[in-house]
């Protein structure tokens, strides 16, 4: 594992990759104005935890408290105290890299969320992208293995118990097991989260995709000790603003609201497979947050339904296109619609 001697001097990774989002760079070019897109590009909950009115204005003035309420709601609700709040995961993502000395080799899902890739290559780190059926065989030969599980955009899921195998075999050689758990709060009993510390092991978690709480920029890192202090040391302090904390206590301690949703979700998940299939447009994989369609045709579709001010992700390694929850009627009938009128006039305009 790591010691406070490997750790490097590292700036991160020089250019930036895109995701999804960039709504408004969408409505300059498409001459549609702002309010009339529908985004469906992030795999974000669309009816998110409702956060109260009225923050308490301390939290707007006074500079964040490592000892409120957070640490404690959140290790309730991940199961494990050997955590850290950050910026989201991506802040960790960037910095994880940088703990070990360059020159490790680390095995990343393809395709998968490019952060990952992204950050261990800026490091200096061989980085061997692996299809999910390669894993297994794959996993002596690496020192690091990254899995976003479920995987972002395949929604492939890996059991806990393939993984903690995984994680044995790394940590028996001195190596790690990343997981980036940024989909799991649907399927909570597949979370390595409770499973920490251990020697080897680093789980991350956000509160953008399933609490719909992005623009907070609140997650957590959990791992051993040594390796959060690290990570500490290089976040520096007050890593996370005063309202994000407020507001991610107040969503990890609303059980109630935790239980309806994750209905909700699947319910809403299965409505977008059944739209999709209905426009030949069957899913190769998905979450409760979104559905994955791979297809030849991705790049007409999602520029064809960019032009009425729906947007998606495009991915093209391989060609396709991931779909969001829309959030409301309207929104689901103009999403039929759309893609009706694409699936009439494939070579045409929608």
């Amino acid at each position: 594992m790591i010691s406070h001697d490997d750790v490097l001097d590292y700036a991160g990774p020089s250019q930036a990759l895109l995701h999804g989002g960039r709504v408004q760079q969408a409505a300059r070019e498409e001459g549609i104005p702002l309010a009339q897109w529908l985004d469906l590009s992030t795999g974000i909950n669309p009816l998110g935890w409702p956060v109260p009115a009225g923050l308490p204005e301390a939290v707007w003035r006074c500079l964040p408290e490592d000892d409120d309420a957070l640490h404690s709601v959140a290790a309730a609700y991940y199961g494990s105290s050997a955590l850290l709040p950050v910026a989201g995961s991506q802040a960790v993502i960037q910095a994880l890299p940088g703990l070990w000395p360059a020159g490790r080799r680390v095995g990343v899902l393809a395709p998968s969320y490019g952060e990952h890739a992204h950050a261990w290559r800026g490091a200096g780190h061989e980085v061997v992208p692996l299809d999910a059926a390669q894993v297994a065989a794959q996993v002596a030969r690496l020192e690091v293995l990254v899995l976003v599980n479920p995987n972002n955009p395949t929604g492939a899921v890996f059991a806990p118990s393939q993984l903690r195998a995984w994680h044995e075999a790394l940590a028996q050689r001195g190596g790690c097991l990343v997981v980036d758990e940024a989909f799991m709060d649907c399927t909570p009993a597949l979370s390595l989260a409770g499973a920490c510390p251990r020697r080897g092991l680093v789980v991350l978690r956000s509160l953008g995709k399933f609490f719909g709480l992005a623009g907070a920029r609140v997650g957590f890192v959990l791992a051993e000790a040594r390796l959060l202090d690290a990570l500490a040391q290089r976040l520096g302090p007050w890593c996370v603003s005063g309202p994000g904390r407020w507001a991610a206590a107040g969503a990890l301690a609303d059980n109630s609201w935790q239980v309806a949703t994750r209905q909700r979700l699947a319910l809403a998940s299965a409505r977008l497979q059944a739209v999709l299939q209905r426009h030949q447009l069957s899913p190769r994989g998905g979450t409760a947050l979104f559905q994955w369609v791979c297809t030849p045709a991705a790049p007409d579709l999602h520029q064809r339904l960019r032009q009425v001010g729906i947007l998606t992700r495009l991915f093209t390694e391989p060609l396709s296109v991931r779909f969001g929850l829309p959030g409301d009627a309207s929104q689901w009938a103009r999403l039929e619609a759309a893609l009706a009128q694409w699936q009439a006039n494939p070579a045409g305009s929608v």
